[in-house]
């Protein structure tokens, strides 16, 4: 069995968050970026699935800047076997990425697709679906223990009520939650080997695929600050304070 798996390059979570000046975005300029923790979690699963000889080959597939590069190079460096960079400069939204991901599984015959359920960035939880529906397939959202054989994958998913298992049909996505693994840390002979595994570079136009954006940002800033908070004498006086100023309750 292939699986592809979809990383995407994005600010890493220990980074403060910086909104630019004008309000067109989030300013990028010297920060330091890194592979999406949930997308890390989906290349150490499809690695796992390999050790256990449930999967033949790991593609990891990217959609982005050349940058993007530096990532899918960290991926091969965990354990997938290649990597498809598809390059482009323009912004992507889940959709045109959904499209870019569809064309790859489509070229390269893969049965199983497995990526993080959302980026760090946007916290859009959209792409994973939007492929299911594109491909036509099974799809298992927010896995927290996903078990492969020949015909279906077995999926524990996390959801408001608890955990909920299902079994779906294979071809199929799959989309990550944290609790499925902790990936492994990356060694220094592992990234040396990585440079050396094949990386291969399309761009939109040669899958086929517009990639105009079909939502417009307006405007980006940061959430207020917070207030100083206040002492009271009593419950009393806080339940009144909540009752005529705060108005909670």
């Amino acid at each position: 069995m292939k699986v592809l798996v979809a990383v995407k390059r994005v600010v890493d979570y220990n980074v403060k968050i910086r909104v630019k000046s004008d309000g067109s975005g989030v300013d990028n300029a010297g920060v330091k970026m890194s592979m999406n923790p949930f997308d890390e979690i989906a290349v150490e699963e499809a690695v796992r699935l390999k050790e256990h000889g449930k999967v033949a080959e790991i593609v990891a597939v990217s959609c982005g800047v050349a940058a993007c590069g530096e990532t899918l190079r960290t991926a091969m460096a965990i354990g997938a076997d290649r990597a498809v960079l598809v390059e482009t400069e323009a912004e992507l939204q889940p959709l045109a990425v959904a499209k870019l991901l569809k064309a790859v599984v489509e070229k390269e015959g893969v049965q199983l697709v497995i990526m993080g359920k959302q980026a760090i960035d946007d916290d859009a939880n959209q792409t994973g679906q939007m492929l299911a529906a594109l491909l036509g397939w099974s799809q298992a959202t927010f896995a927290s223990k996903v078990e492969i054989d020949d015909t279906q994958a077995k999926v524990t998913r996390e959801v408001d009520g608890g955990l909920e298992t299902i079994a779906v049909k294979l071809p199929a996505v799959i989309t990550t939650d944290l609790r499925l693994n902790e990936p492994r840390y990356v060694t220094l002979p592992n990234i040396m080997k990585a440079k050396k595994k094949p990386l291969d570079t399309l761009k939109p136009e040669e899958l086929g695929v517009d990639v105009s954006p079909r939502l417009k940002t307006l405007k980006v800033a940061e959430p207020p600050k917070r207030g100083a908070g206040v002492k009271v004498p009593d419950v009393a006086t806080l339940v009144a304070r909540l009752k005529t100023e705060a108005k909670v309750i």
